[in-house]
């Protein structure tokens, strides 16, 4: 109780600088500001690069980067929370650039697949496309089928990694290639019939196919020759199947045959997870421990509505069970969601946040008009994508829909980061009425031949979008396609 203006005790005590640092590292960014303010001493203290580097790793910022990246770690968390504000305010306004993703000479698009902002699209003319959103000046390569084919035949699923891209074709085949290998598929195999679903695992190098009555898994060996894991035979026809991602050991599949869901490992092929007769799955999404799916019940079963299951991958036990609606639930996300939530999309136009900690619905919004086809959040937004082609970006907290976009096809694909947003409106009809009788006629009209639609909410990138395309143009270019025609001199300072 000494008199505090004149004299301050701890002032008097010479500690070690170590030791006060550890003393620092437990305040906040307001309690380290507020001890900038006292004396020479403490300002050096409390605006050292380790304590800061420290806060902007807990806070989620520069996971990648180690102390010595940056000179002045305050001002990098300082940059780094105004340009999450900046995105936040951008998401909300709808402040960004929008562009179309189209491949003429491709047709009717048939499947999407993003993964970190590579999108990859497949055709009814059998032709597989790439785009980079993250590079703006980037050109979209077109991967090469397999060799021999006449006619190629429609695309039926494509998938893509961040490091492979596969693609399954109507005949039963499948090609897989390498992003850092080139066009041609480093791997392809066959099947008999029909292939009804396919999976490629996150983070691995698996593809599994599921044909008929059986599920085929590949996968290369220790010396990258691909070969085939598992072969599994299941009693139905197969509608849904993932891969378990960040699996040891051999890869892990789960698919869902009408009314059953299987956990298929080589070394356990038949392993039930859910059975219930007459109760069919109608959606499946698959994280590193846990499985979640819709199933359907009918009208005799009045005391147990259409539900959102809960399985946990190691123990084959369920968890828990969410929902309560008279509705089919369409869709459901899990492995990109935040941690203990889910989200789920229904027939009944309606998506709904679990909370899977307690089993009730935190968030429940309204606002398509026929059933929701594909759906993602975060922390703080949702995007859902509808059958009537509307895509809706919700405000979680508030429940209530920042805006909307719509196209003519029904919204087949989500995916978003903290800058980008990536939706695929694909057509239901791949041969539409109207379309000429030769394969090489290229008359048939945009409207029926689907899109792809790349937002970016970030200020960098506008500031690049700003520059015309053809001011982009080198001096080297001599034939232009359409109107992206070679400038006469070239524009070096743009």
């Amino acid at each position: 109780f000494q008199n505090e203006i004149n004299e301050v005790p701890f002032f008097d005590v010479q500690l070690p600088y170590e030791l006060a640092l550890k003393i620092f590292q437990y305040l906040g960014k307001a309690e380290l500001g507020r001890c900038a303010q006292v004396s020479r001493t403490w300002k050096i203290l409390a605006e050292d690069e380790v304590l800061w580097y420290r806060l902007c790793q807990q806070e989620g910022y520069l996971l990648d980067t180690s102390i010595s990246d940056h000179s002045c770690w305050k001002l990098a968390l300082k940059n780094c929370r105004a340009r999450e504000h900046m995105l936040k305010t951008n998401w909300k306004n709808r402040v960004g650039a929008v562009s179309q993703l189209r491949y003429e000479p491709g047709r009717v698009l048939c499947d999407v697949h993003c993964c970190d902002g590579v999108v990859m699209a497949g055709y009814s003319s059998g032709e597989v496309r790439l785009w980079d959103t993250r590079t703006w000046d980037y050109t979209a390569p077109v991967l090469a089928a397999v060799a021999g084919a006449g006619a190629l035949p429609h695309v039926s699923f494509v998938r893509i990694n961040s490091s492979l891209a596969v693609a399954a074709y109507e005949d039963g085949t499948v090609s897989v290639w390498s992003l850092l290998l080139g066009q041609e598929p480093i791997h392809h195999f066959q099947h008999n019939q029909h292939i009804q679903a396919l999976a490629l695992a996150p983070g691995a190098a698996a593809v599994a196919t599921a044909s008929g009555f059986q599920v085929k898994v590949e996968s290369p060996d220790d010396k990258g020759f691909w070969q085939t894991s598992g072969t599994f035979e299941i009693q139905k026809l197969v509608n849904f199947l993932n891969l378990v991602p960040d699996v040891t050991g051999g890869p892990v599949a789960v698919a869902a045959a009408e009314d059953i869901v299987y956990l298929l490992k080589a070394e356990d092929p038949g392993r039930i997870l859910h059975s219930v007769y007459g109760q069919p799955v109608t959606c499946l999404d698959v994280a590193a421990h846990q499985t979640a799916f819709g199933i359907k019940t009918f009208g005799w079963l009045l005391n147990e509505p259409n539900q959102v299951l809960l399985y946990n991958l190691e123990t084959n036990q369920c968890v828990t069970k969410v929902g309560n609606s008279i509705g089919d639930f369409s869709c459901v996300n899990l492995h990109s969601s935040p941690p203990n939530m889910l989200v789920a999309g229904n027939k009944d136009r309606r998506v709904r946040v679990f909370d899977l900690r307690c089993a009730q619905a935190v968030c429940s919004v309204y606002g398509h008009q026929l059933g929701v086809s594909a759906v993602q959040m975060d922390e703080w937004k949702i995007v859902s994508g509808g059958e009537e082609g509307l895509v809706c970006v919700w405000d979680q907290r508030m429940a209530t829909k920042l805006w909307e976009m719509h196209a003519r096809h029904p919204v087949r694909h989500v995916w978003f980061n903290s800058h980008s947003l990536i939706t695929a409106n694909v057509p239901e009809e791949k041969n539409p009425r109207g379309s000429s009788i030769s394969d090489d006629d290229p008359s048939l009209h945009r409207k029926y031949r689907g899109v792809i639609y790349s937002y970016e909410f970030s200020v960098d990138q506008l500031a690049v979008d700003s520059v015309l395309p053809i001011c982009r143009s080198s001096y080297d270019e001599v034939t232009g396609y359409n109107y992206n025609i070679g400038l006469a001199v070239p524009y070096d300072s743009i």
